[in-house]
């Protein structure tokens, strides 16, 4: 009832099929990694700069305030790029750990199949 080069030709159309559906999921995972990278690392500049600009901001205020000119903002622009270091660190070993942890993951999908 059915015509052996139908079958063939059916079958080779879902072997092309599948085979764009894998590479569309490799090219898609490749982006969203290449995406994330570029967002951690705009985080991390963020953090930066808002800790230098905090720093800033507090230290030009309370140089108003008090009228101590240039004192207090030096030292609350250094305290702040210091906190700005410290926070990008943190994120830094916080990425490092996440992306420990998902090549532990993959080892152990390699180990069991």
């Amino acid at each position: 009832m059915s015509d052996p080069d139908l079958d063939s030709k059916l079958t080779e159309l879902e072997r092309k099929i599948e085979a764009a559906k894998t590479a569309r999921d490799v090219t898609k995972a490749h982006q969203e990694e290449h995406y994330s990278q570029a967002q951690l690392a705009w985080r991390m500049v963020t953090e930066m700069v808002a800790g230098l600009g905090i720093g800033f901001g507090i230290g030009y205020g309370l140089d108003v305030l008090f009228g101590t000119t240039p004192f207090l903002m030096v030292l609350f622009t250094l305290l702040g790029i210091a906190a700005g270091i410290n926070v990008m660190l943190r994120s830094a070993a916080e990425i490092q750990k996440a992306q420990e942890a998902r090549q532990k993951g993959n080892e152990g999908d390699a180990d069991g199949e």
